[in-house]
């Protein structure tokens, strides 16, 4: 069970990869050809691709399940974001934060850095802003999901210990009833021992009546 969990989170991962190279290139195929109509050059196709590479080639690191690996890119990530951050440190460090499957996971700091990224779009390349908005929408909705799962599991709490508060109140009441019916049988006996007693005395009576 826990393999096809992994599995199905190392596939979730890849396919937002894919989702991030398709909008990239978009993005960056929108910018080619507003330089070629500007009689740019148009180089930056290179530059977009390599700029791409590192971040996916880490994320898909982070995915392979070597905690290890792991362990070392979270710390390499997070030592850049706190001695040098930049925007390619900070957005590095947060990317490493919203993959899933590793110790280091925290979605709720990846969204907040990837929130003040944003805010400062301007600073950003046109890969590091498709980058964040992709992977900010994907840690919001996993975020979201997070939320939703616990709201059902506290309702769920709150229903079962209702369910308990009444079967332990039908578990008193039928306990009160067995006593008051216990009593009732005491009493019922006690009189029913005097009645016999008394027919006793009173045979007896009539036999010594009759010596």
């Amino acid at each position: 069970m826990h393999n096809t969990s992994s599995a199905n989170r190392r596939i979730g991962i890849f396919r937002n990869f894919s989702a991030a190279l398709v909008l990239v290139m978009c993005t960056a195929g929108c910018t080619h050809v507003n330089d070629w109509l500007r009689g740019e050059r148009g180089s930056s196709a290179d530059v977009d691709g390599g700029e791409l590479a590192p971040y996916i080639g880490e994320m898909s690191r982070l995915a392979s399940g070597d905690s290890a690996i792991q362990a070392e890119i979270y710390a390499d990530a997070a030592a850049a974001a706190r001695l040098a951050p930049d925007t390619s440190s900070r957005l590095r460090f947060a990317l490493v934060l919203a993959t899933p499957g590793h110790r280091g996971t925290d979605p709720e700091l990846a969204q907040n850095i990837l929130r003040e990224l944003l805010l400062q779009a301007e600073l950003l390349t046109p890969v590091e802003r498709s980058l964040a908005t992709i992977h900010l929408g994907e840690v919001e909705e996993r975020l979201n999901l997070n939320a939703e799962a616990r709201r059902l599991r506290l309702a769920s709490v709150r229903q079962e210990n209702i369910e308990d508060e009444a079967v332990a109140q039908r578990i008193a009441s039928v306990e009160s009833e067995n006593r008051r019916l216990r009593q009732s049988l005491a009493e019922a006996e006690e009189k029913l021992n005097a009645i016999t007693s008394i027919e006793r005395s009173i045979r007896e009576q009539a036999d010594n009546g009759q010596q």
